[in-house]
């Protein structure tokens, strides 16, 4: 399941669409995870941004899950893992 990986790498997550995306043009960036509920205009620029760089993406059916397993009390879009 994905949000078990998530949980694991607590430690190398970069939270939320705008830092992630920043991490992702940085080259800091080796998985991303994409909550399905979350507003697709919001997460399309990930799922684009992600294919151009050949990073991994992962899809995770909720926000609240995903936002539970990078260890923060607040529903997040995206996540991505930091290379390491």
């Amino acid at each position: 399941m994905s949000y078990e990986k998530v949980s694991q790498v607590q430690s190398y997550m970069v939270i939320g669409t705008k830092q992630t995306l920043k991490a992702m043009k940085k080259g800091g960036i080796s998985k991303v995870f994409i909550a399905d509920d979350a507003d697709q205009q919001l997460t399309q620029r990930v799922v684009h941004l992600a294919k151009e760089l050949n990073i991994p993406c992962e899809r995770v059916d909720s926000m609240k899950k995903l936002g539970t397993a990078c260890g923060v009390d607040v529903a997040t879009s995206t996540a991505g893992v930091k290379q390491h």
